[in-house]
């Protein structure tokens, strides 16, 4: 069986060198930019497609005759492909999981810090000879609500109990060795002063932050967002913004990526913005990599 790493990069071909080893199956690398149209031609042969957050619409997959998996380099394959519609192709997609769980949540952290000290908007505004000292939120003793409590959640209230904050959460589902106490999802709203999404995307999840559960967060939050863009109804969010609802967003997640210049997100000063790069570390791209050859090995294998 054939495969490609379809999205390969200069950032992670050196990675990926690190990890080969000398009985991993062969698999070809595409470093060149492509559009979606271009899959059919760039899949063509392969039966196995590694895809690191592109774009796989199901019209140009269809066309890929011999494909039969896609390796998503993460757990958001839904965002980027129609996961059921490839099934009924004859297409398996695989996910790897826990791998930045470390990393997601850092990053979160920092992102929550930024927010809480204005520190993007003060940046830009040094850089352009613009001295405003900005007053900020102290987050000692302030209340933490994690939506989501799985492995990046569990990490997010591990760091966030150590810097001084109460942490508290809701979770989809009941766990008993949950390490801070659960709440249902209204008192979470009412009670954070940072509300930090966790959620995997699927259809139970879609906009789960509505219109309805934002006008219910406690006024001045912060919000943070490492998860999923789709999480959130962009709308409600975005005029939650600009009516100082919501004090400050750190996302690093939007509906369409990457996030357009002329984006209203883009253009407002209480939004603190990355390009989805929470996982982005050498630590956990070796981890990430690794896994999805082992994946690759075992379907050659099978």
């Amino acid at each position: 069986m054939k495969a490609i790493f379809l999205d390969c990069n200069q950032q992670l071909e050196p990675v990926w060198t690190r990890v080969l080893r000398p009985d991993d199956p062969a698999i070809s690398l595409n470093l060149k930019p492509f559009t979606r149209e271009d899959l059919p031609r760039l899949l063509a042969g392969y039966d196995i497609c590694l895809d690191d957050h592109s774009y796989m619409p199901t019209e140009f997959v269809s066309k890929c005759n011999g494909l039969r998996h896609i390796v998503f380099l993460g757990t958001g394959a839904a965002s980027y492909m129609n996961i059921a519609e490839l099934k009924a192709l004859g297409i398996t997609v695989h996910t790897i999981k826990g791998y930045g769980d470390t990393a997601v949540a850092e990053h979160s952290i920092a992102l929550m810090m930024a927010c809480a000290r204005d520190v993007a908007r003060m940046d830009r505004e040094v850089r352009s000879c613009t001295w405003e000292p900005a007053e900020g939120v102290q987050l000692l003793g302030k209340t933490l609500g994690l939506i989501g409590l799985g492995g990046i959640g569990a990490e997010v209230a591990r760091i966030a109990k150590g810097m001084g904050m109460n942490v508290i959460a809701y979770n989809r589902t009941k766990r008993a060795d949950a390490p801070v106490p659960l709440v249902d999802i209204d008192t979470l709203l009412a009670k954070s002063d940072v509300v930090s999404l966790h959620l995997t995307l699927g259809d139970e999840t879609r906009n789960f932050l509505n219109a309805a559960r934002i006008a219910k967060l406690k006024p001045g939050v912060i919000l943070i967002n490492t998860a999923r863009g789709a999480l959130v109804d962009e709308a409600a969010l975005i005029a939650a913004l600009t009516r100082g609802h919501i004090r400050h967003a750190g996302l690093d997640v939007f509906h369409a990526e990457p996030l357009k210049p002329d984006h209203p997100l883009a253009r407002m000063d209480n939004v603190t913005l990355t390009a989805h790069a929470a996982f982005r570390t050498l630590e956990a791209s070796e981890t990430l990599l690794r896994r999805a050859i082992d994946i690759v090995k075992k379907i050659v294998a099978a």
